[in-house]
């Protein structure tokens, strides 16, 4: 199916031209049709090549200068227009505004029709349209002479309105959907339907799609097009759809149906807009987009280029062509291409300045890379959801990176892990969210991603924590270090024989130096405050495989030659380990795969677990 809409001046035979070449009456309304006046939008559609040609539909729109924003709404989602300017009245008001709507959205497809030649010489008519039409976006294009009346040159319109829909390019079939509605209504027994033109994608029976303010959800409960019942259909095309989940508030004439998770609301934007300087602009004006008319405030930011603020949110892209309008219609319409639709705030003095020229660069083309470097982190479905495709590949789930700026991070990163190796020595690992707040990241996950990425300092990453090279641990400081050595040595004399705070305190090993000590691999922790040399564990496990099992705390205490203070939380530590286990409530045995068969684990591990208590 191709879709076209219908434009020009009020009474010159838009509405016949529509009927004599479908033969469907396209006014929906009594009143239309006794005024002799399209007020409303009118659908009706014909073969271009009976029996089995493809489909061309025509959405009638009004030609009078009250109803223009209708007229827009008309004209908004569709490629293609047919002109119709009437051979004895020529040129008029409307024929002109609804020109400059045309070139304001940047439509190029189009046919001239100049309607009621069996009234008028068309040929002065004709020359003077084709002539003020090639100088906008429609540029050249062929002219039919006709009459809805006598049905001269209907025959030589459809043969080129068939060339045009052939040359109309075909929209994707998976392209998200964007279905702006223009009507909608009550079927008793259905609910609710609402049309509209389908630009691109496809709508299947039972797809899940939105609302555009983002709060509804909706099924398709049905498909229709052209009074057809179908289970798929795909843009472009005038679809019907029954949708069940939405109240009747939500939907309307200027509301859309979105494919959901794939659009972006915004209420701001920076745009180009064309015509003459944007500080000409009133400061309130409508935007006109699809079928919507929304109000918006205008802040010049350079000569072609404004910050847009809408009264409500839009689901928008880069690239999207929209016009704005003054109310009255005292200005020209004027033609608006967004160019970001997460636009930085403007709060620094400067900021609109900076900004304006950055806006000089953009061109409206959908540009991931271009994208991606000007923002520097971003993820990629919102980055698609911009319009702009992924450039390359996620360096983290799903967030992409400027290969420059992931470069510059990296370096960074780097620093920040040496940097806090030399002013924590005892504690030179990195917190992974301290990293992350250094370098103002918004998830951890690239923290870890720019650890293992190639860089000028090797990190390494553990226990929630990065490394520099050769630091596998804590660097004691001489003091700590001879402190630990002192310990050591009165551990080896009595290896279960662990020191009281006081010994420690005297020593100068506080919490501190003691978790220093013990992620070092100098000292086994045991239990708060309690610490032996590395290995006591197996050890003492080889002790106690002595004593005729199973064996009480007392006489593991006094084979262990210790105190209460250290055998109760020493047992429990084994227990932990797996080298011994309870029997019961007062007794404990060896496990047969202690460490004589093997079956011990690592006594000191060369890390300690950050979720463990610390001294």
């Amino acid at each position: 199916m191709r879709v076209l809409a219908t434009a020009g001046h009020v009474d010159h035979g838009k509405s016949a031209l529509a009927r004599a070449l479908t033969g469907m009456e396209p006014d929906r309304f009594a009143e239309e049709r006794r005024r002799g006046l399209t007020l409303d939008l009118g659908f009706v559609w014909t073969r271009l090549d009976p029996p089995d040609g493809e489909h061309l539909a025509l959405v009638d729109v009004p030609g009078h200068e009250r109803f223009v924003a209708t007229m827009l709404a008309g004209v908004g989602p569709v490629p293609a227009v047919l002109f119709v300017v009437a051979a004895d009245q020529g040129w008029q008001e409307q024929s002109q505004e609804h020109l400059e709507i045309l070139d304001a959205l940047g439509v190029r497809h189009a046919v001239l029709a100049v309607t009621r030649s069996d009234l008028a010489d068309p040929g002065p008519v004709r020359a003077d349209a084709a002539e003020r039409i090639a100088a906008t976006s429609l540029g050249t294009v062929p002219s039919v002479a006709v009459s809805a009346v006598t049905g001269e040159g209907l025959d030589r319109l459809r043969k080129e309105l068939a060339e045009l829909a052939r040359a109309l390019p075909v929209p994707p079939a998976d392209a998200d959907v964007r279905l702006w509605l223009d009507r909608a209504f009550t079927v008793r027994g259905h609910g609710t339907v609402v049309t509209g033109t389908l630009g691109a994608g496809t709508l299947r029976v039972g797809d899940r799609l939105v609302t555009g303010d983002g709060t509804t959800a909706v099924r398709v409960r049905g498909l229709q097009c052209l009074h057809e019942e179908r289970d798929a259909v795909g843009g472009v095309a005038r679809v019907a759809v029954n949708v069940h989940g939405a109240p009747d508030a939500v939907l309307g004439r200027g509301r859309v149906l979105l494919t959901p998770d794939r659009w972006l609301l915004t209420t701001t934007v920076d745009a180009r807009v064309g015509g003459t300087p944007v500080g000409e602009l009133p400061r309130e004006v409508t935007l006109h987009l699809g079928t919507a008319a929304v109000p918006v405030t205008v802040r010049p930011l350079g000569a072609d280029t404004a910050r847009l603020t809408l009264a409500r949110e839009l689901p928008l892209r880069i690239g999207d062509r929209a016009v704005l309008r003054a109310p009255g219609g005292r200005h020209t319409p004027r033609g608006v291409t967004v160019l970001d639709v997460r636009p930085p705030p403007l709060t620094r003095r400067g900021a609109a300045r900076t900004r304006a020229a950055e806006l000089d660069g953009m061109t409206g083309r959908p540009d991931g890379a271009a994208e991606l470097g000007r923002r520097r982190l971003v993820r990629r479905t919102e980055l698609e959801a911009m319009g702009a495709p992924a450039p390359a590949p996620p360096v983290a789930g799903d967030w992409l990176a400027d290969p420059e700026h992931w470069a510059a991070l990296r370096g960074r990163l780097g620093d920040e892990v040496e940097r806090h190796a030399a002013r924590h020595p005892l504690d030179p690992g990195l917190p992974t969210e301290a990293a992350r707040r250094l370098l103002g990241l918004p998830d951890r996950a690239l923290v870890d991603a720019l650890a293992d990425a190639p860089g000028t300092v090797p990190l390494r990453s553990g226990h929630g924590r990065l490394h520099g090279p050769g630091r596998q641990g804590p660097l004691l400081p001489p003091p700590v270090r001879a402190a630990v050595d002192a310990l050591q040595e009165e551990l080896r004399h009595s290896p279960f024989h662990a020191p009281e705070a006081g010994r420690l305190a005297e020593l100068g090993l506080g919490r501190r130096e003691l978790a220093a000590a013990v992620t070092a691999g100098a000292l086994l922790r045991v239990a708060d405050g309690i610490v032996l040399l590395p290995g006591a564990d197996a050890r003492a496990a080889a002790v106690l495989r002595d004593l005729p099992q199973p064996f009480t705390l007392s006489e593991a205490r006094q084979a262990l030659d210790t105190t209460r203070r250290v055998a109760v939380p020493l047992l429990e530590f084994l227990d932990g380990r797996g080298l011994t286990e309870r029997v019961d409530d007062r007794r404990r045995r060896c496990r047969p795969d202690g460490p004589e068969s093997g079956g011990g684990r690592e006594s000191n591990p060369p890390a300690r677990d950050p979720r463990a208590p610390r001294f």
